[in-house]
């Protein structure tokens, strides 16, 4: 039989079928590299309960990673949603780490600037500022008063919402859709949740072509999969300096005529970016 993955507590996850039947599987073995979205085959060993024997090739799978291990957040999406907020603070490094897996993936990417409503926006705004310049998407918006213009952008799209706690994810994901918090609770009980590890990911139908995939927030985004030349190319606003460098092998930090920091100082590349850049390339 075939499904989509719709939901993953652990190592037990919800797969969907062409005809809207769920059921629940596990995968064969100890190792497990499913990933919400996915397309799978499975074995049907009971009414509402199977085995997955097989993982579809995937169009994109956004994931993080460390050094000794790959962390899948959503597999099959088009476009990654980075929700911030004007209070809490967000951390721009996430931010920016955020992107940088999206770039790889060749996803489409949306800031959204949530509760926009409050005096702190002014402040938020001023650190997307850069992110507008250099061509990012960013999306002004209260969750708890009106999510329609998001609504518009996620047509077409399996988008995958991202971001730290406290950010309004959750409640994006409530007012697009109503019945959300239903369906988690339908989730919550078919896979008994007092007995499996919280839910990675959670799969919505917004219509027939377009879906949305929320996950639990997000301190830190491992990039160890991303070399020093992929993470330079996925920087927006380096393209039209690389290999303008004295050093083919410039790390861009303190070499002499670096075309990078010439052009921070000229003002072309924001100094914060650059910052970030040497933070998440040094680690």
């Amino acid at each position: 039989m075939h499904g989509r993955i719709i939901a993953a507590y652990g190592r037990h996850y919800l797969a969907e079928t062409p005809e809207g039947e769920v059921i629940e599987c596990v995968p064969r073995g100890k190792k497990s590299e499913i990933a919400c979205g996915d397309t799978i085959e499975f074995t049907r060993t009971g009414t509402d309960q199977g085995v997955v024997e097989r993982i579809a090739p995937r169009s994109s799978l956004l994931y993080r990673s460390d050094a000794y291990k790959q962390k899948l957040i959503a597999a099959n999406v088009t476009q990654l949603i980075i929700v911030v907020a004007s209070e809490p603070s967000f951390n721009d490094e996430l931010l920016a780490r955020c992107l940088l897996a999206g770039h790889e993936q060749h996803l489409d990417m949306l800031i959204v600037l949530n509760k926009s409503d409050l005096p702190q926006v002014s402040a938020a705004r001023e650190r997307l500022a850069p992110y507008a310049k250099i061509g990012y998407r960013v999306l002004e918006l209260s969750a708890t008063q009106n999510v329609e213009p998001l609504r518009a952008l996620l047509h077409g799209h399996t988008s995958v919402l991202v971001g730290q706690s406290g950010m309004g994810k959750s409640t994006l994901t409530n007012a697009l859709i109503p019945e959300a918090q239903a369906a988690t609770r339908e989730i919550s009980n078919a896979l008994d949740s007092g007995k499996h590890t919280t839910t990675h990911a959670t799969l919505y139908h917004l219509n027939a072509d377009s879906h949305l995939i929320d996950c639990p927030g997000v301190q830190l985004f491992g990039l160890h999969h991303l070399d020093f030349a992929t993470l330079e190319r996925n920087f927006p606003e380096f393209l039209p300096y690389l290999g303008e460098c004295r050093f083919a092998n410039c790390s861009h930090s303190h070499e002499p005529d670096c075309a990078i920091r010439k052009a921070t100082e000229e003002g072309m590349i924001d100094k914060r970016r650059l910052e970030l850049f040497h933070a998440i390339s040094s680690r």
